[in-house]
This record gives structure tokens, sequence and C-alpha cells, in this order.
């Protein structure tokens, strides 16, 4: 199983999962085998961007080495680009700490994606 990004308020398995993906505060990369942050990807810098923070977030996954990212909503073109990058994307996982997001996930219980479930745009 390879390394979850999972969009975070914070560094560590106890921070709360960000609901937004491409605006989240950061990701933390968890090893799911060890349950521990290998990193954490600070994500202000698309926070700052007018438009496109979905698709600089994807990239930030992608070089992060993450193959399944969690988080609540991902637009579409943010969607497309993890696709592109062959990226699971686990959505709706939100009111969770990051731990209990990758336990749900391990345990089967995280549907995977086929679709964005946020408007393009959205501030999501």
């Amino acid at each position: 199983m390879g390394k979850i990004a999972v969009t975070t308020e914070g560094p560590t398995l106890e921070d709360r999962v960000d609901p937004r993906f491409g605006r989240a505060a950061g990701f933390a990369i968890v090893d799911p085998e060890t349950m521990t942050v290998v990193s954490y990807v600070d994500n202000g810098g698309s926070q700052a961007l007018a438009q496109g923070a979905g698709i600089q977030a994807a990239e930030n996954v992608a070089n992060a080495g993450a193959t399944v990212l969690l988080t609540g909503y991902v637009g579409p073109k943010a969607f497309a680009a993890l696709q592109a990058a062959g990226i699971g994307i686990g959505q709706d996982v939100d009111n969770l700490t990051v731990r209990e997001a990758v336990e749900q996930y391990k345990a089967g219980r995280v549907n995977m994606a086929d679709a964005p479930n946020a408007q393009a745009g959205g501030n999501k």
C-alpha cells in the first residue's frame, strides 16, 4: 500500500481533516503500514492563488509520492489533475482526524470517487 495524502489543518495524525482540497492548509503524507506521518506538505502557496489552487495542490500531492488522497471536496480541474497523476481520490472524509480517515480507508469504508464533488472555483 502506497503513501496516503490527507488534507489537514496541521501536521499530525490527530489534526482534523481539512474539507477543502485546493485551499487546504496542507497535506499529511501518511505511511498506512506504520501509521506515521512521513512528511507534511504546506499548501500555503495554493491558498494565495486567485485561481488554479486545486491544480497546484494536485501537483504538490503527486510530488510528495502519494498514491491516494483523502479529503472532503474536490473540484473538477483538481480532480482531473489528480486522475492524470494516477492518484486515487477518497472524498467526503471531513469531520474526522487524519488518523481516523486513514483507518477508515484501510478498512475499506471510504468510497473512491469517480467524479468531483465540488463546483469549479467553489473555494474547495
